[in-house]
Formats: structure tokens, sequence, C-alpha cells
């Protein structure tokens, strides 16, 4: 097959060396369309050879990278932003088609990878050393920050340009090369990113992309001896798996991993507000956000209006193709995704939760794609699934706390700690609570938490490690302590 007959991804492929090019096998893997279940383009399926090259094409890259100068990177690095910004249209359309999102949501999301490239533009040239003052006035001391080398980085398909955006800005920032393997079925967002990149003028070698075999690929290039660092946003499960092949190589390694944020509206908050907030937002991207709203929590004093307002929000979103102008909710992005969610839903049905919106598929839509109506849970006792399992769905499970110390502990009652949100107008409880939930990130009176200039990354089993702010470009550099006698 050419590669000008790959569907949606034709002029795409492998991206090696400061070229565009097919798997050396041959082989294909066809990528489908949630809204319609549809085969809308073939990716290449790269071989050993393949990602042994891509390999060898950042460690080469890597060698000048290292050493050019950070304001000639910075000036790189805003010119992909714009470019990205540039080609918004085209590339939300390609996002949408491929993921079935709103095409506002991928407009958002590309012009937040902008965000990225913009930041780190500014970041490399802010690498600080340290000098230390001696004991002795003919010695000194000094603490350099120096590129960790090659960096493979594995991201999600849920936000295919950001996250791994996030990734390459911070390590091309910092003066390493990236290989990078982005999600089979969203692959051509990362390959327009890559593509800005190239056409912003970015040296061959210095960013590589492959697609294939996830377990395959990861084997080889965490594996690989000319591989320094790991970074990886996906499932807790496939970072247990990372981490043990890691560990073989000893490499260093940042996780952004599952979440199961915890809600808690106290009996204080703007209750009208905030379920109009919360359900919007659990909704966004059909609830496909590791860091989204997913148990809530509500004072039994306000939970009935809660409750209320949050099932009528629901189910007023319109739900349909992503590249619909309507479209409030797109489908799920594959079948399992929708198997897991319907399971979890009947799951809390079982264990005597409330179906107050949604809970199949909608009307009008036909027999084919992965849709679900956007679905709220009142009641849910802590024994149903959904309260341990992160849904990665349009689905929210809804239940009453009594006190403050009732609430932090459902709120801490998972192994995740990624996000968490809160809603009050007490300044004393929104600083307990924040300081007592345990998460990486706390969110109060605000959902949007996710910014560039701010660090990402949550706690226990939602990973290591920040991405974003001045703290994501550390988790690609290493200290280099000199002391020199006079």
């Amino acid at each position: 097959m050419k590669r000008d007959d790959l569907g949606l991804y034709s002029g795409y492929g492998l991206f090696i060396n400061g070229q565009w090019r097919g798997a050396t096998g041959g082989e294909m893997r066809e990528v489908i369309d949630p809204t319609n279940e549809e085969v809308i383009g073939y990716i290449p399926v790269a071989t050993l050879a393949d990602i042994e090259a891509a390999v060898n094409a950042a460690e080469a890259a890597f060698r000048t990278w290292r050493h050019t100068s950070p304001w000639e990177r910075s000036v790189l690095l805003h010119r992909t932003a714009s470019l990205i910004r540039e080609r918004i249209e085209q590339s939300a359309h390609l996002m949408s088609s491929e993921t079935g999102k709103p095409l506002a949501q991928s407009r958002g999301e590309l012009n937040d990878a902008a965000d990225q490239f913009d930041w780190y533009a500014g970041e490399t040239q802010r690498i600080y050393g340290h000098t230390f003052q001696a004991r002795v006035p003919e010695v000194r001391m000094q603490v350099r920050y120096e590129p960790v080398g090659v960096v493979a980085a594995f991201s999600a398909w849920n936000f295919p340009a950001l996250l791994p955006s996030r990734k390459i800005a911070a390590a091309l920032g910092a003066g390493c090369c990236v290989v990078v393997k982005p999600a089979s079925e969203a692959a051509g967002s990362c390959m327009a990113v890559v593509q800005a990149l190239h056409d912003a003028g970015l040296p061959p070698g210095t960013v590589n992309l492959v697609t294939g075999d996830s377990g395959f690929i990861s084997e080889v290039l965490v594996g690989s001896p000319k591989v320094a660092k790991i970074t990886l946003t996906g499932s807790t499960a496939v970072g247990r798996k990372m981490l043990h092949l890691a560990a073989e190589g000893i490499k260093r390694v940042s996780m952004e991993l599952g979440g199961h944020a915890p809600v808690l509206i106290f009996e204080d908050a703007d209750v009208e507000a905030a379920a109009e907030q919360c359900a919007r937002f659990k909704y966004r991207n059909c609830g496909q956000v590791c860091a989204s709203p997913s148990r809530f929590f509500v004072h039994e004093s306000v939970y009935a209006s809660f409750v209320d307002r949050f099932g009528a929000v629901a189910r007023s979103l319109k739900v349909g193709p992503g590249l619909a102008a309507d479209t409030d909710v797109g489908p799920m992005a594959n079948r399992r995704g929708l198997v897991h969610a319907q399971a979890l839903i009947a799951d809390a049905l079982d264990h005597g939760a409330r179906l107050i919106a949604g809970g199949a598929r909608p009307e009008g839509l036909g027999s084919k794609g992965y849709y679900l109506s956007p679905t709220a849970l009142a009641d849910v006792p802590q024994s149903a699934r959904i309260m341990q399992d992160e849904p990665f769905a349009p689905v929210a499970p809804i239940a009453s706390f009594s006190s403050f110390d009732e609430a932090i502990s459902l709120a801490n009652a998972t192994p995740y700690g990624l996000a968490s949100y809160l809603f009050t107008r007490s300044l004393k409880t929104a600083t307990m609570a924040s300081e007592a939930i345990q998460a990486g990130m706390v969110g109060i009176n605000e959902l949007a938490i996710a910014s560039a200039e701010m660090p990402f990354g949550g706690v226990k089993d939602s990973g290591m490690g920040r991405e974003g702010g001045s703290l994501g470009v550390r988790d690609y550099l290493e200290a280099k302590y000199i002391k020199t006698r006079l």
C-alpha cells in the first residue's frame, strides 16, 4: 500500500530522521471512525529495524541538538506553536474524525498543544544552574543541568495532540531528542504536530515517530541502551508494566497515569452553579479525561438540589458525531471503553443506584458508533465498582456525605491521586480540604485546572513526575555537580 492510499493519513506514516515513510515490513493497521465503525485510514506497523532506525536517528541528532543555543531552540519552538495555530481547522477536522471529539473541543486542544511549545520556548532560556560559596577561598562549586539524552515518549488517544506536545516540547526545550509513539486510535493528530515541528526547521532526527504494536514498541524502546528517559501518559496498568521494563535498564521515568477525581460539594457552596459546571465539565471529551471529575460527593443538606440540576444538564446535552456543528458530546473512542462503561452502569444499578440521566444509547443515531448518552447515577454506594474503577466514560456517580471528615475519607478512598475538586465559599474549608486530599492537583470552585504554565501530575497510583510549568522541564534534565580547586 502506498502512502497516498492511507486514507486520513495520506502523506504521513513513520517519521524517521526527518522523513515520512512506510514500515519496512509493509504491514498496516486499520483506524476506525468511532462515529460509524468504518475504516478511515491506515497506519504503519513499525518493525524492529524501523524502531532501531528511529532511536539511532535520535541518538545522532542529540550530539548536535544538546549544544544548540537555547535562543535557537526557543525560536524553533515558537515557530512550531505558530504553525499549529495556523493549521487548526485542518488538524481539528483530522482529530474529530479519528476520535469523535466535537470540533470545538478539537480546536481548543490544538490551541493548548501550541501553548506547550510557546511555554517551553521560554523555559529553554530559563534552565538555571547554581553556584555555591565554598568553605575555602580557593574552591569553586557549581551545579549545572544537562539534557538526559534520547527520550521515548508514549501518549494516549484521549488528547492525541496535547499529550505528546507536553512531552515533546519539554524534551526539546531541555535539549533532548525524542522518539514518540502515539496511540494507534488517533495517531494522525500527533503526526500533524510532528509535521509542524519539521516545517518549523527542526533538524532531522531530533523528533521521530513510530506507530504499530504498543507492547512490542515499548519493549524495544525501553530496552534500548540508547534511550535514557521514558515518559508515559496512559493507564495505571500500562504504567506498572512500563516500570518493570524500565527497571531493567534503570531508566529515568515520568508517568501520568489513571485518575478517579473526587468532587466535594460542601453545604455552603453555590449548589446550582456547581452542578451546572460539574455536569458540563464531566461530559467533556465524552468523559474520557484522566483528570475528569468522576466521583461526586455532596453534602446531605444540598444533595437533592445538586442531583436535580446535574441530571437536567446531562439530559440537555446533544449527542452526535464530532464533526456536526451542534454536537456537545461525541461517541466514545473505542468499543472496549463503551463495554466497560455499560458494565459499570449495570453494576451500580444492581447495587441500588438510581438512574437520573442517560444509561443507554441515544435515539436517532442508528446502530453504528460507540455512543452512550451522558449518564448520571444518584445514591451510588461505595460498594459499586464505579466508586473504585476509573470509568473514563460519560458516567457520573453521585453520593452524599454528612461531615467534613467523611468527605475527606471518601475522597481518599481509591488508590488514585491525580486531580480533585471542591466547592465551598469558606476559606477555612477550602484550605483544610485541599491540604487533606491526597492528590497532585486540587481545583477550588474550578474544574479547568490544566494549563501550560502549571505542573500537571499525580500521586499514588496516578503516577510520578510533573508535566507543564517550570517543573516539567526538570524531568528531562540531569543535575551535574562540579567542584574546582583553583
